[in-house]
């Protein structure tokens, strides 16, 4: 029988998993389902893109950010254009809709136009990151997991060779082209003190872009991958960093493991109280080790952080922590509107200051440098109305494409949170998109039991909702 009338038989009872083999069976008509190499190689740009971060200027005012994630991802969404499913493409209206009404809603029109460069940012983020979900859950889970391994060893390698092999001039050289003078970090001196050497940047604006990225993808293959031993190899991914590239972002590995062992990890029987309990303990564990190899390994950044002497740290947390706050209880409607530092400009600097770990020796050039926490800008952007409804809204786009588990989506987002900022940027929706990839990824059947396209499988409760909408099974 052909491949494409196999793919194109119903499942059991499953009129969701019968819609998608559907259109898997269109796509390989036209030559497009398969994860091949074209797809890989745009999966590695893609990925190269939310590593170097790197922004082309289309107007004066409105940047390309992450710009060969931009290209790949719209290469990808052509290559996937008959796997889109018409309920997939109206829950992404929504969301776009729901931030349209937030930008309406926030007051003081006069930076409507400012809201809407970030909605098209946003949108063009969103859109490329549903390029990048559908060719995960369409592709080889064992080929993505191998490509995310190799990504994070080329990134250890790499360091590597910056540290001892001379790559760092050429490094250097590189970052002075393609980034901005006001984004290139050029704080060596602090690194020698707080590290003992300079940390690497390898061809990125500043250290923790490499240490997000390396976070980011080893956690997704941690997720993805089938091998035995991936504990003990992603235990010595960690130990590696840690040696090649320090710093405190890779303590978010460990807590990234955590909602993967209590909602994912266990195959069929996940659900299960005994696999719970154990889960629930092992990441006690996990949590506990956290803490004491960060206080070991980062004690001096630690003493700093402790001394309210550590500017990134503010920067990064604490300082978009309390304005969040303060939004929810002088804005609590619409916050900022989208990229809205600008309106609140004064009222940041009043919370800063107010702030007792808050040094006023400490420069700020603009605010949208110092609120560098995507979690905390949605609701600084937002408002805790808005924001709540955007949640909602997501949660049930996210429900549309399949995803097993929503919870773990939001706890993968809010955890890198904490890492990154650029709120309407590739990287934070990729974070969320690629983590409800890696969910339908895990719960499809091992693709060594002959079918080599499975389609993804949903959640019980996600299936027994559509299977009332297509009558008794």
């Amino acid at each position: 029988m052909p491949r494409s009338l196999r793919l194109a038989e119903p499942g059991p009872a499953d009129p969701v998993r019968h819609r998608r083999s559907m259109s898997s069976a269109v796509a390989l008509g036209v030559g497009q389902r398969r994860f091949d190499a074209l797809d890989a190689f745009l999966f590695v740009i893609y990925l190269l893109g939310l590593y170097l971060g790197v922004a082309l200027m289309i107007t004066p005012t409105i940047p390309l950010t992450c710009a060969p994630s931009g290209f790949a991802g719209l290469a990808l969404l052509w290559r996937r254009r008959n796997d889109m499913r018409p309920k997939e493409i109206a829950g992404l209206l929504l969301v776009v809709a729901l931030f349209v009404g937030s930008i309406l809603s926030a007051e003081n029109l006069t930076f409507l136009d400012k809201r809407f460069t970030g909605l098209l940012q946003l949108t063009y983020s969103l859109v490329i990151g549903y390029a990048i979900f559908l060719t995960m859950v369409h592709g080889d889970r064992d080929r993505i997991a191998s490509i995310l391994l190799a990504f994070c060893l080329t990134i250890i390698v790499g360091c590597l060779l910056e540290e001892y092999g001379g790559l760092r001039t050429i490094s250097d050289t590189v970052r002075e082209h393609i980034y901005n003078a006001r984004v290139v970090y050029d704080a060596d001196l602090r690194d020698e003190i707080l590290y003992g050497r300079v940390r690497p940047k390898l061809f990125t604006s500043e250290p923790s872009a490499v240490t997000f990225a390396y976070t980011h993808f080893s956690s997704v293959w941690l997720v993805l991958s089938r091998s035995r031993f991936k504990y003990p190899i992603f235990a010595g991914l960690l130990g590696l960093a840690l040696i090649v590239l320090p710093g405190p972002t890779l303590m978010l590995m460990l807590l990234l493991a955590i909602p993967y062992l209590v909602l994912l990890s266990g195959g069929p029987g996940r659900a299960s109280a005994s696999r719970l309990i154990g889960a629930t303990a092992v990441s006690a564990v996990v949590l506990a080790i956290a803490v004491v190899l960060g206080q070991s390994v980062f004690a001096e950044r630690l003493h700093q952080l402790q001394s309210g002497q550590d500017a990134s740290f503010f920067y990064r947390f604490t300082g978009p922590m309390l304005v969040a706050f303060d939004m929810l209880h002088t804005h609590p409607w619409a916050g900022s509107g989208l990229t809205g530092e600008q309106y609140i400009a004064d009222r940041v600097m009043t919370v800063f200051n107010n702030s007792a770990q808050f040094q006023s020796a400490w420069r700020i050039p603009k605010v949208s440098d110092v609120l560098t926490n995507y979690f905390w800008t949605h609701w600084i952007y937002l408002g805790v109305i808005w924001g709540t409804i955007t949640v909602i809204g997501l949660s049930w786009w996210l429900r549309v494409l399949g995803t097993t588990s929503v919870l773990y989506c939001w706890a993968v987002w809010a955890i890198l949170g904490q890492a990154s900022g650029s709120y309407v940027g590739p990287k934070t929706w990729a974070v969320l998109l690629i983590a409800a990839a890696s969910t339908v990824l895990v719960a499809q059947p091992d693709k060594r039991d002959g079918n080599p396209y499975p389609a993804p499988q949903p959640h019980p409760l996600f299936t027994r909702r559509y299977s009332r909408l297509a009558g008794p099974t």
